[in-house]
């Protein structure tokens, strides 16, 4: 029977010849992950269990970004609780102030996942890790508590959609505007508990970065995963960064999908969603005069170096608009020391700019950013949710760093083609 990518990857490590959509399986994991939110349940569960050890130390992974560094003594707390259980336990991968990132940016950096993986963790954007054609998801703190002591999780293989690439993007459009495109088009239910499995030569012209922002979102689409192809793209990032064989599954030719869509990424433009969904999606032309108090460029989402850069080529030289907070957040401390060296740093400050720590801060409404009763923010984050950001009168749009940085200097929500220098 023919398989997708995706289920070819699950089969290989529930050691079946094949599976099919709607099977439950057994599957044997590469790593598992937690946060400082999402762990300390897991560990209550864990010890409630009666586990007695992890099932390997190299393979559990805790990263404390969400509210590191410590925004208060609750969130203390959660933190120390993480790092004694990894102390105790002796668990390698563990990643605090000083060391962490955002942990979906953190762990492919760190090389520790590659190509035919299986990797879950407790939190939703575990799926950005499709990028690099591995599965990925996010699970609940008690699957990732059973997963920890065993190493084992159970799923129901997913069913997919598939999406054709094509063409190649133009200047000031990236990966977050695609897959803004794509929840706009589909809704933020169109791929419940399918994968969304990308394909075409489109995917040449994608960098790496691309590919984890639009598969970080695949979540905002009610996927249970989004996964690319493994190319030289993908082998040349992995090999920097890991010495581990990388394992490239292909869906068969005549594989099964629900649904195949065709992307000319040529004809995307800037895409802006509106509160309070990301399926509200409006193309840069259609968003009219949207006045601004906040703007956030960083998160798992894009917070990369690339992201970075693009935003201070429209920001460099020019100033944050009168009344306009906008703050940067490099996604981990590598990406934060080479936007140092390279100057990035800089701009962002003589423009009126702060430039925090790795931290998820304000994405999810946690600090460095908490908007007040009424305010608007243009964010490169993932969410646009009542209350998502702070009160619940307030109110996010999702953007690509380029339009973040256009909107920054503008005051209202901005073309960055206008912002393009000669």
């Amino acid at each position: 029977m023919a398989m997708t990518m995706t289920q070819k990857i699950l089969a290989s490590h529930a050691g079946l010849d094949r599976v099919e959509a709607g099977q439950l399986i057994l599957v044997n994991l590469d790593r598992v992950l937690g946060n400082d939110i999402t762990s300390p349940v897991a560990i209550r569960e864990f010890e409630r269990i009666g586990a007695k050890d992890v099932y390997d130390r190299e393979r559990v992974t805790m990263v404390m970004d969400h509210f590191a560094p410590n925004k208060d003594i609750k969130a203390a707390v959660q933190c120390k609780m993480c790092r004694d259980f990894c102390n105790e336990h002796e668990v390698t991968h563990f990643y605090d102030v000083g060391r962490m990132g955002i942990e979906h940016a953190l762990l492919p950096e760190k090389g520790l996942v590659v190509p035919g993986d299986v990797v879950i963790g407790a939190d939703s954007h575990t799926c950005t890790y499709g990028a690099l054609g591995a599965f990925s998801t996010g699970v609940g703190s008690t699957d990732m508590a059973c997963a920890m002591a065993t190493g084992k999780t159970w799923f129901k293989v997913p069913s997919a959609i598939k999406f054709v690439l094509r063409g190649k993007l133009n200047p000031y459009v990236s990966g977050k505007d695609v897959i803004l495109h794509i929840i706009g088009k589909i809704g933020v239910d169109g791929a419940l508990y399918r994968s969304m499995e990308f394909t075409g030569e489109g995917v040449s012209s994608l960098s790496i970065f691309d590919r984890l922002t639009i598969c970080n979102m695949a979540i905002e689409a009610g996927a249970k995963n989004g996964i690319f192809p493994v190319d030289d793209v993908t082998v040349a990032y992995v090999k920097e960064r890991s010495d581990r064989e990388i394992v490239a599954f292909e869906a068969d030719a005549d594989a099964v999908y629900d649904e195949t869509y065709e992307i000319d990424l040529s004809e995307i433009l800037p895409t802006v969603a509106f509160p309070h969904l990301p399926e509200n999606t409006k193309t840069i032309d259609e968003v009219g005069e949207v006045k601004i108090d906040q703007v956030v460029i960083g998160s798992c989402t894009n917070g990369h170096y690339k992201d970075l850069a693009e935003a201070a080529e429209i920001i460099r030289g020019r100033k944050v608009a009168k009344n306009v907070r906008a703050i940067i957040i490099p996604a981990t401390q590598d990406i934060y020391l080479k936007a140092m060296e390279n100057g990035l740093l800089r701009d962002f400050i003589e423009a009126g700019c702060v430039v925090s720590t790795p931290t998820c801060g304000p994405c999810l409404g946690g600090y460095m950013g908490i908007l007040a009763a009424g305010e608007r923010a243009v964010a490169t984050t993932n969410r646009n949710f009542i209350g998502r950001m702070g009160d619940v009168s307030s109110e996010v749009y999702l953007a690509s760093p380029a339009v973040a940085a256009a909107s920054a200097i503008a005051g209202y929500i901005a073309d960055p083609r206008k912002f393009a220098k000669e």
